[in-house]
């Protein structure tokens, strides 16, 4: 998307509906398609196909800044034990996501997956896990950030049951803050209705001292 995108066009927002499961072993084409090229923003559609089927769509806007008389900034991050404090969910091959072999977390609110708490809300640190090189951050590394926690419903289960996500919207607030690979930042999620099978969770990321980055909202299906 980005490369069909004109410069000074920042990501704002992606709105991602997961049609169907991808499989790792198979190949897959990505597809990029401009719906619609204003004078500040532009709309595009992207595809993910497998064996002939999409098995997902995102739809991304990109906005150029505008001068506006409207200011109101993001409250700050929430309260957060330190990282050290923090549950860790260690990487155990055959047993965590095998993503997990990348990416850090730390739970500092809430329970982990199937572990029976009833918070409405989960979260705590995360970052990229291991020696990976030192360089800016991009919208790229914040989809990892927020991707990798669960859905804040799974801690719920008191026994593994398999949950994904149905739908999800991410939206970045720019100018990102100037931030490197190699920082944790903070996560909270907040389930505000979930019945029948199907989760609705609002969920945001902070930078280290409490700047808003990005904002996320899903809608998950669990099995259990």
């Amino acid at each position: 998307m980005r490369a069909k995108v004109p410069e000074g066009r920042p990501l704002r927002s992606l709105a991602i509906t997961f049609v169907g499961p991808l499989a790792v072993d198979k190949p897959a084409r990505y597809e990029a398609e401009v719906l619609r090229e204003g004078k500040a923003v532009s709309q595009m559609l992207g595809r993910v196909v497998q064996d002939g089927q999409v098995v997902t769509i995102v739809q991304g806007s990109f906005g150029a800044p505008r001068s506006s008389v409207i200011d109101v900034p993001a409250e700050p991050g929430p309260s957060m034990p330190p990282v050290e404090a923090c549950q860790e969910l260690p990487y155990v091959s055959g047993v965590t996501p095998e993503f997990t072999r990348y990416l850090a977390m730390r739970w500092g609110v809430g329970g982990l997956p199937f572990s029976g708490n009833s918070s409405r809300q989960m979260g705590g640190w995360v970052r990229q896990r291991g020696d990976v090189p030192r360089e800016p951050m991009t919208e790229a590394h914040l989809l990892a950030l927020v991707d990798a926690w669960p859905p804040a419903v799974l801690p719920h289960l008191k026994s593994f049951a398999p949950g994904s996500s149905l739908t999800w919207t991410i939206e970045f607030i720019q100018p990102m803050p100037a931030l490197d690979s190699h920082e944790w930042c903070m996560y909270r999620a907040e389930i505000e209705h979930a019945r029948d099978g199907y989760g609705h969770c609002a969920a945001a990321l902070w930078s280290p001292s409490g700047e808003l980055i990005a904002l996320s909202r899903q809608t998950v299906t669990v099995f259990g």
